[in-house]
Formats: structure tokens, sequence, C-alpha cells
């Protein structure tokens, strides 16, 4: 069974998205912000098979920030480059998705449809063929 890290802020988001992957038949580890979220993935990183990680929230010194999700998935790539990595926001903002893809992340996702983030986990989880 594969095991995502689910890193956001919004408990509400977080219950929801972790509830369909759950669902979905996967393992779910949550965290509410960059420090939690790396302090998560630290303990578990070799069973980490994808991490799914908001673009906005408090960031490693607590304090919320625009952004800060790209700081936890540099930190991340610096230890397991070949993760995949999804960025989730509530904005559809192309600059920020341009920036999540160059730092590494597989794709870049906005909130609100479920089943649409699971169809992608899917795919980025599948062998290639």
């Amino acid at each position: 069974m594969p095991t995502i890290l689910l890193v956001d802020d919004e408990k509400l988001v977080q219950r929801s998205l972790e509830k369909t992957l759950l669902r979905a038949g996967y393992e779910v580890r949550t965290a509410a912000d960059c420090s939690s979220g790396w302090e998560a993935f630290h303990a578990h990183a070799d069973q980490i098979d994808l991490a799914v990680l908001d673009l906005s929230m408090p960031d490693f010194s607590g304090i919320p920030k625009p952004g800060a999700g790209l700081d936890l998935l540099r930190r991340i790539r610096e230890t397991r480059p070949s993760l995949p990595i999804v960025v989730l926001t509530a904005y559809d903002e192309v600059t920020k998705a341009k920036d999540a893809i160059t730092l590494g992340a597989q794709a870049y996702f906005v909130k609100g449809r479920e089943q649409g983030l699971v169809e992608l986990i899917q795919g980025l989880l599948q062998p290639s063929k």
C-alpha cells in the first residue's frame, strides 16, 4: 500500500483529502506546516511514496507564508530527488505553478476536485509502461 505525505494547514481540507486518499487505498501521514511536514518526512523517508504539499502554509519558523510549500519541496528534493511531489493550492497561480515545476514538483493541483487529485496520484505512482 503506497504511503502519501499530506501537508496542509487547513484542517478541514487536510481531513477531507486524508479520507479521500484512505478510501482510494493509500496510507496517509499528515502534517500542518513545513516543520511538522519535514519531521514526518524525515521520520518515514524510506516509506513515503509521494508527497502532497500545500503551497501556502506556516513556514519552518511557524509564520504563515505564501509559497512556504516550495521551501519544503526544496528540502525534500535534497534528500529524495526522485520522490514524486504534488503542490496544492487554493488559487490557480500560474507563476507559482511554474515555480513548483521548476523546483521539481511533478504536478500542481488546484484544491477542490479531490477525485482529480486521486487520479493524478494514481498516474504518478504507476510504473511506466
